[in-house]
């Protein structure tokens, strides 16, 4: 399970050292790609990119198309090197507009690689969603 937030530098070469807990639990090799309606990069297990993967062929067919070309097109394999380090393709960095420094987030079963700038906007437009699930969480 993923969890925690830490920021972390992209090299020149569009690579990025995500966190050693996150490497342990993502294993030796394993996908990154867009991120579900955000403009984020989110990277996960080849086991959730598969269980995802399988879902989506069980959507009806324009449903599964659209998903297969905004993430199973965009998704690809990567294998952290000797520094655990990860190629992050210009073209997901363009998407997320990642450039230099990245917020890397826990997300349960997944993680996400985020701009800085643009997750302090995405939370700032949540604000109501936040305290509409905290009551139905009744905490």
């Amino acid at each position: 399970m993923f969890s925690g937030m830490s920021n972390h530098s992209v090299d020149g070469k569009g690579r990025i050292v995500l966190p050693a807990k996150f490497r342990d639990e993502l294993g030796e090799s394993f996908y990154i790609a867009r991120g579900f309606g955000n403009a984020c990069i989110q990277a996960m297990s080849a086991e959730q990119f598969n269980a995802i993967s399988q879902k989506i062929l069980e959507l009806p067919a324009d449903k599964a198309m659209a998903l297969q070309y905004t993430f199973t097109a965009t998704a690809v394999e990567v294998t952290p090197n000797a520094s655990g380090r990860v190629m992050l393709p210009q073209a997901l960095r363009e998407f997320a507009g990642i450039e230099g420094d990245a917020l890397v987030i826990g997300m349960n079963n997944r993680i996400e690689i985020w701009s800085g700038k643009r997750f302090e906007q995405f939370i700032e437009s949540q604000k109501e969603t936040i305290a509409e699930a905290l009551t139905l969480l009744k905490l």
